[in-house]
């Protein structure tokens, strides 16, 4: 009795799984796989992971919650790590219109606008409460195919007014949703169209950033160096601002062009680089000596048919920490991670094994959040969700399915599509 007295009180129970993925170690192809796995949940931390009887010695079982996984996969929930889910409208009419024309000229006489300044303008007619709304909708349906913490950037609103106001909206949903809403400020996305760019920075520097920081409304400030927007000078100004008002840097290069962003990436320690279609090799050496983890986003590629995709083998090669996002935004408007590791896997000679760690531990890390998420380990986050499916590897293999039974964000089950009945009170 005084042994049990003593011993933690388990919430909920997680018991008889095929197999528990555990995403622990560094080793980027092993999911850490336990099998006949069982994990124990105090709060919203997990207490204990292991096999049965290891994780009853462990734990006051007497009045927990369990959840029979029998047949079931368990996994760490799935860390988006870059998307740009608040913006107002729809590009579908250009998505649709480019599947049989790529002429600028034409689609054009077609009335199809196109490009970012599309979303900028739409961004800017929508309420707080439609932003809201429509974000809100999105990120629901991510939550029910296993993702429990998301990123989201500002970037639509090329002003102080409405690229604060998306950050308010990220507040709101981070407020009201089951799952972690991490702010980036990218107000250096672009600049309007009747601006020019010296001045726009000027504001994004000496306005934007103040206020982001003063109330205290993102956690990263965000760049886009390209040829086409930001060269590495005025991207390392931009985030040199960020870091000096406590925003911690990361930065998208390397997309469409390679001028030195992944250098400047490496020599910053940027929190993570983004999309890297043009990072040379001896950079991605660079940026995994660093310690700076590449965010790699294949149904961006597949969306825009990239000319030049990210080589995520040789990433992984050169000792480099890699995360799946979905980037969903106008553009790539895909809210499954599901679909993202599919792709990872099919499309650039990802393993499974490597695609889930990608997109959990590998993205909680281009987060600065793997202290306590993105693997099942005691004292993390209880952030878990339950797949109907026997295998993991089958995540991978059923194209277009959603294999989400159940999502338990902070040991509370937030997502139930159980056709069966799985829970039972613990005798």
């Amino acid at each position: 009795m005084l042994e049990q007295q003593q011993k933690q009180k388990a919430d909920l129970i997680i018991a008889n799984a095929s197999q528990v993925v555990t995403c622990q170690g560094d080793q980027a192809n092993s999911v850490g796989l336990i099998t006949d796995g069982w994990v124990a949940i105090a709060g919203e931390k997990i207490i204990a992971v292991g096999d049965r009887e290891s994780v009853l010695a462990q734990i006051d079982s007497s009045k927990a919650l369990v959840i029979d996984a029998t047949q079931k996969v368990v996994a760490p929930g799935f860390v988006d790590s870059h998307t740009h889910a608040v913006f107002g409208g729809s590009r579908v009419r250009e998505y649709a219109a480019k599947m049989t024309v790529s002429d600028p000229e034409k689609l054009k006489q077609m009335g199809i606008q196109t490009g970012v300044q599309v979303s900028v303008d739409m961004t800017r007619q929508a309420s707080l409460e439609e932003l809201f709304e429509s974000a809100q909708g999105r990120l629901n349906r991510m939550l029910q195919a296993g993702t429990t913490t998301v990123e989201i950037k500002t970037g639509y609103g090329f002003n102080t007014i409405d690229e604060l106001r998306m950050l308010d909206v990220n507040a709101l949903l981070h407020q009201e949703l089951e799952m972690d809403v991490i702010s980036t400020f990218l107000g250096a996305h672009g600049w309007p169209k009747d601006m020019s760019k010296d001045t726009y920075m000027d504001i994004v520097i000496e306005e934007m950033i103040p206020l982001v920081s003063e109330r205290k409304l993102a956690t990263f400030c965000d760049v886009w160096c390209e040829d086409s927007h930001f060269d590495a000078k005025e991207s390392a100004r931009i985030l040199e601002a960020g870091l000096k008002a406590g925003l911690l840097p990361k930065i998208h290069t390397d997309a469409y062009s390679y001028i030195y962003g992944s250098d400047l990436a490496a020599d910053m320690k940027v929190i993570s680089a983004d999309h890297l279609n043009y990072t040379p090799p001896a950079m991605m050496r660079k940026l995994a000596e660093a310690g700076v983890p590449g965010v790699i986003m294949p149904a961006l590629d597949f969306a825009v048919q990239h000319k030049k995709p990210f080589d995520a083998r040789a990433m992984i090669d050169s000792g480099m920490t890699v995360a799946l996002a979905t980037d969903l935004c106008p553009a790539c408007w895909t809210e499954s991670m599901q679909f993202v590791m599919m792709l990872a896997c099919r499309q650039y000679a990802m393993s499974p094994a490597e695609s889930i760690r990608a997109a959990t531990i590998g993205s909680a890390k281009a987060l600065g959040l793997a202290h306590d998420r993105g693997s099942i380990e005691i004292g993390k986050l209880a952030d878990l969700q339950i797949w109907d499916t026997p295998t993991y590897e089958n995540v991978i293999y059923w194209l277009g399915s959603n294999v989400v039974e159940q999502v338990i964000k902070r040991g509370k089950v937030v997502v139930n599509q159980t056709r069966t009945p799985a829970q039972l009170a613990w005798h």
